[in-house]
């Protein structure tokens, strides 16, 4: 499949980086052959456009055959400039050999009976992701998948996740292919680092570290900009009511609590009340400032309605 974004590339190189034993090799490699593209003891096929995937398989089912040339390997340039490589296993012995070795048959279950010591199943898990898993760059979207051969191998997978791990994935069908896939991002870090792909983790960890701070700072922003746009509104409905009082009655009938503070709200249209309330002589609290405009609101109601207005 497709790489399409260097972090799912990278992610994979790391996999294979840190299998640095013949039983960890194994069971990444029966995971690889169990999404083959062809699997059985007329054909194998494995196709893929990563070549250091490619080389692992060639190299470890040699090891498995004692044949270091018991994987063909022939490489054709698609229209898009990427490589695809095409690996088959050519004699028929070879090919039942290696099947028997992992005990896979045509119906590439995953029978409790074959799977690798759990310690070795991370492995496992890892060699399916290498042989038809991708994961998107974290900067874009949180989602990893599995393209999975079967829909029996789709729900063993689903199945090893969630007794194994915790971890709950879920199934879409698509073009006739049986997606296994996971979107929440502490769930990828989970299956990143299970895989062997800690550094991919980390990195993913850090986008959203990143992510979640710019979205908590564009929400205290947007809140602060709808507080001051209601303090605004508010200001310029009070600053009417004054003009109103000053024009008719004139703010000198007015009590000197309240003509104070009326006149610094004129003066003063785009504070808070809390602000306002701190300019006055004694300072007052912003619900003692909010009592003496609505105080101001009521004078300026009742001159409307004297005047028809209202």
């Amino acid at each position: 499949m497709m790489e399409e974004q260097s972090f799912s590339y990278n992610a994979k190189a790391e996999v294979i980086e840190k299998i640095n034993s013949r039983q960890k090799a194994d069971a990444c490699l029966m995971g690889m052959l169990c999404c083959c593209n062809v699997l059985s003891d007329r054909e194998i096929l494995f196709l893929t456009e990563n070549r250091q995937v490619s080389e692992f398989f060639a190299k470890n089912a040699g090891r498995i055959l004692e044949d270091e040339e018991a994987v063909t390997v022939t490489e054709a340039e698609r229209k898009n400039g990427v490589t695809l490589f095409s690996l088959t296993v050519e004699d028929r012995g070879q090919r039942i050999f290696l099947l028997d070795y992992f005990g896979i048959d045509e119906s590439r279950r995953l029978t409790e009976e074959y799977l690798p010591k759990e310690k070795f199943i991370p492995n496992l898990i890892g060699g399916i992701f290498l042989a038809c898993g991708s994961v998107n760059n974290p900067e874009k979207k949180y989602h990893m998948e599995f393209v999975m051969p079967t829909l029996d191998l789709c729900n063993d997978l689903g199945l090893l996740l969630i007794d194994t791990y915790g971890i709950v994935p879920k199934h879409i069908e698509r073009k006739n292919s049986q997606i296994v896939y996971i979107k929440e991002s502490e769930n990828i870090i989970d299956m990143l680092t299970l895989m062997g792909a800690g550094m991919a983790a980390i990195e993913l960890m850090n986008v959203k570290i990143e992510k979640d701070m710019r979205n908590r700072i564009n929400r205290a922003m947007n809140c602060e900009n709808a507080n001051l746009d209601k303090t605004m509104k508010a200001g310029e409905r009070q600053a009417a009511d004054i003009e109103l009082i000053d024009s008719t009655m004139g703010l000198g009938a007015l009590p000197d609590n309240l003509r104070e503070i009326a006149e610094l709200r004129y003066d003063n249209r785009d504070i808070s009340l809390k602000e306002l309330g701190a300019m006055m002589d004694p300072p007052i609290s912003r619900s003692g400032a909010n009592h003496r405009l609505a105080r101001i609101a009521e004078i300026a109601e009742k001159i409307r309605k004297q005047k028809g207005q209202g």
